[in-house]
């Protein structure tokens, strides 16, 4: 009894010991699944309270150009992003009855700095001063030369995007000029499909 008196102590302390272990461990498994769900919830709700971060549109800025020659109204013009040819010159008051509209590619898309001359009957773009030519080399005839045609003219080809526009660019470049229309199927990303679409719009002469 002496012995159990002197004792008592460390043995209680061991026994509390024990059995706080055993209640640790019988702990129930939906309790700590519950817990667990809870700081879950809790990371979920912090993430969704941060605001998203919207990209910065870039705004392009305006588009001017320079439309002379046969039309009502010559001068400069702000057009919008996408606007085409035809757009510009209604902006200028339309074409005169003199004007020669069959050297005009009304579809081919303005940009900025653009000069656009609209020439006369009987009179050719040569004709016109070098600043004021508006079909580029890359114009023959109404259609699109893929020889020559800058990336913006490949641009109003039909099922022809800026990818495929320089996709074709590249390919004269490393691998020479286009000796007939079929050639440009190819062009990576230019099929049966797409060449249907557009070969009674381009030329290679």
């Amino acid at each position: 009894m002496i012995w159990l008196e002197k004792h008592k102590t460390i043995l209680i302390s061991g026994v509390v010991a024990v059995l706080a272990v055993f209640l640790f461990i019988s702990k129930p498994k939906d309790e700590m699944e519950a817990k667990n769900a809870a700081a879950l919830q809790t990371v979920m709700e912090e993430k969704a309270e941060k605001p998203i971060e919207e990209e910065e549109e870039v705004e392009a800025g305006p588009v001017f150009v320079d439309v002379k020659g046969a039309v009502s109204l010559p001068g400069l013009y702000e057009a919008k992003e996408g606007d085409r040819v035809l757009d510009a010159i209604e902006h200028a008051g339309g074409l005169l009855e003199t004007a020669d509209e069959k050297q005009i590619n009304f579809a081919q898309k303005v940009h900025d700095e653009m000069v656009i001359y609209v020439p006369e009957k009987g009179e050719t773009i040569e004709d016109a001063p070098p600043v004021m030519a508006a079909p580029s080399s890359g114009q023959t005839n109404g259609k699109v030369n893929i020889n020559r045609a800058e990336l913006s003219e490949l641009e109003t080809l039909p099922g022809i995007g800026p990818a495929k526009a320089q996709a074709i660019i590249d390919y004269r470049e490393q691998q020479g000029p286009f000796k007939k229309v079929e050639d440009i199927q190819n062009v990576s990303g230019i099929g049966e499909k797409t060449f249907e679409k557009l070969q009674e719009s381009i030329s290679v002469n």
